[in-house]
């Protein structure tokens, strides 16, 4: 009987067999690890290749788990909707009185939803853009990072913005690692 895994394993590219057998070895059954020992062997992969392969493969993991430990809790994650939806609404306060004389009537409504959307999603970009952080994250000490640990630019901050306003945005952290916003725009808080 032929292995399972090995249509599985021809596949996976060399990087992946490599680190099926060196780095995560203890996530795999014993077949896999066989299966994949063999297309190693069928690619005449170099000895020299594999061990450059193991070396960026362990610096690759090692680099990801110190991310994932300085990653932030959700108890504080909560704090950090607090905090910057209670400056928002300071921010947007300060707003009304501004552009008052303009928002009087019913024919304005429309004004003061452009400003609430504008200032929402201003807040959010223009400090997570130019900081990594918001208020709260200044008061937690936090940053927000790509997964891979890189600066976000500003088109990953936009969709992480967008992202939040995605119903229920606020309580998926109770059902996945990362909340919505986290996942879809591949970014974490971590502290700093």
């Amino acid at each position: 009987m032929e292995n399972n895994f090995t249509e599985i394993m021809s596949k996976r590219t060399n990087e992946e067999l490599v680190k099926i057998v060196t780095v995560d070895r203890d996530g795999y059954q014993s077949t896999a690890i066989e299966a994949a020992e063999k297309e190693i062997g069928k690619r005449n992969i170099d000895v020299q290749k594999i061990e450059e392969l193991k070396t960026v493969i362990t610096k690759l993991a090692d680099e990801q788990k110190q991310i994932d430990s300085k990653k932030v809790n959700l108890p504080t994650r909560f704090l950090h909707f607090v905090i910057d939806t209670f400056v928002w609404l300071i921010f947007i306060t300060i707003i009304g009185f501004l552009f008052d004389p303009w928002l009087k009537g019913s024919d304005q409504n429309l004004l003061g939803y452009l400003l609430l959307a504008v200032s929402y999603f201003g807040y959010y970009v223009f400090m997570e853009t130019k900081y990594q952080k918001t208020i709260a994250k200044f008061i937690t000490k936090t940053k927000v990072i790509m997964t891979d640990g890189k600066k976000p630019e500003t088109g990953d901050i936009i969709r992480r913005t967008a992202c939040r306003l995605i119903p229920f945005d606020r309580v998926s952290y109770f059902f996945m690692a990362n909340g919505f916003h986290d996942h879809l725009s591949n970014t974490t808080v971590v502290k700093d």
